[in-house]
């Protein structure tokens, strides 16, 4: 197959200037708890990135994490407590959650004030780090969204799709939803692709119009290795320059940034950034 030249965007590199910038703010002292029901490997291993990033920040984290099979009431009561503690500043819920839990009633009983990844549909006072980090990535590759076709793949997603496509509606020139099941061809209409679905090479260079950019959000397992929605295989990897077609990788793309944003979320629910 011959290679296609695309512009590869560093992610942990967007994530480290964000952290540089969180440590020259005041330290937040209250805590940072993360709420974990059952054993997802996936989730530990998320929760361990969002750990090591409150150590280097000097934040305390705190993991409270329970049964797969306990209850809707005993959940509630417990995220309540939290809500209660003055000692805790902020709240992560770890997704996604046991199928006999009802995800809605839970995120809504978060405190605003303590949900640092904007789940409560009543928070107006943080963005979702997904919209944060596509945010980060526009401006740091000068992107004209105005002007551009967005696509989002996997538009109905609680925790991308959704945030991030009732952010984009009205912010570019034209926005295409692409749910389970839509015709991905369409995909070939946009400037730029999102995707949050979390299926390993769902969309494949060939599906892209030339010169368009890639946000993938998406995080699947294969073989004991992570993929992205993106299969950027047959991509010939060159240094990003302004306006020109890019992707984010996966390892190493908006997975940094999201756990970034969210500490900065946790900073500015805490009062202690701009």
């Amino acid at each position: 197959m011959q290679e296609i030249s695309a512009a590869v965007l560093d992610g942990k590199k967007i994530a480290r200037e964000i952290i540089a910038g969180l440590k020259k703010q005041p330290k937040p002292k209250k805590s940072l708890a993360a709420v974990l029901v059952g054993d997802n490997f996936q989730s530990k291993s998320f929760l361990k990135q969002k750990e090591k990033v409150a150590e280097e920040l000097g934040i305390e984290f705190q993991l409270r994490q329970f049964s797969p099979e306990i209850d809707q009431v005993d959940l509630l009561k417990e995220i309540r407590n939290l809500n209660e503690d003055e000692k805790i500043g902020g709240i992560i819920l770890q997704l996604p959650l046991p199928n006999h839990l009802n995800r809605g009633e839970i995120v809504f009983a978060i405190d605003p004030r303590k949900d640092v990844d904007a789940l409560n549909p009543r928070n107006d006072l943080v963005l979702p780090p997904a919209v944060e980090a596509v945010r980060d990535i526009l401006r740091i590759t000068d992107y004209e969204l105005r002007t551009r076709i967005a696509a989002v793949v996997g538009s109905r997603g609680f925790l991308v799709g959704a945030p991030i496509s009732r952010w984009l509606d009205g912010r570019c020139r034209k926005l295409i939803l692409i749910d389970q099941g839509d015709d991905l061809s369409k995909t070939k209409e946009a400037d730029l692709i999102i995707s949050g679905v979390g299926k390993a090479g769902l969309i494949k260079p060939e599906m892209l119009k030339s010169g368009a950019a890639v946000v993938d959000f998406g995080y699947d397992i294969e073989d004991g290795k992570i993929y992205g929605d993106f299969d950027s295989s047959s991509l010939n990897a060159k240094r990003l320059m302004p306006n020109a077609g890019f992707y984010t990788p996966t390892p190493g793309g908006t997975g940094p940034i999201l756990v970034a944003e969210l500490f900065r979320n946790f900073y500015q629910l805490n009062g202690f950034y701009d």
